[in-house]
């Protein structure tokens, strides 16, 4: 898969732990930074990879600040894109078997390392499994065409 990864400064080093595990598990990967643990705004680089994710560019991302929501209410600003915070195992599987969610969310300063990769491999190895939720996801689309400009 071809996965747009990101983060803010508090989110640094838990994305080179993640580019590292996304490589080991054969993915390729493009970083939209940050680059170092210099402060940045972190819409900027939820921007960037939200953009990325819409325009097909890459098939899914991952964003990692110190909570996971801030980048995650940036990215789902994007028109066509769905971000979850996942937290949990339960969370990461939802967001994408029920939620068809792209990006995935993570705090650094909530969870830890080896917690990350087990979420990002299940986050990996799930896809919108449709049934009952098929619905509720095309309604969150029919009321984002709503709202774009």
């Amino acid at each position: 898969m071809n996965i747009a990864l990101g983060c803010d400064e508090a989110g640094f080093d838990l994305k080179q732990i993640i580019a590292a595990k996304l490589k080991e598990l054969g993915h390729s990967i493009e970083d939209y930074g940050c680059y170092d643990k210099n402060p940045v705004l972190y819409p900027d680089i939820g921007r960037k990879v939200a953009e990325a994710i819409a325009g097909g560019k890459h098939e899914r991302g991952v964003l990692i600040c110190g909570t996971g929501i801030g980048m995650c209410i940036t990215a789902n600003k994007i028109p066509g894109v769905s971000a979850a915070v996942c937290h949990d195992s339960f969370s990461a599987v939802r967001s994408r078997c029920s939620n068809n969610a792209q990006i995935m969310c993570m705090g650094a300063r909530v969870i830890g390392n080896e917690l990350a990769k087990q979420l990002l491999e299940i986050w990996l190895s799930n896809d919108f499994s449709g049934g009952g939720s098929t619905d509720k996801v095309e309604m969150i689309n029919e009321i984002e065409k709503i709202y774009r400009r």
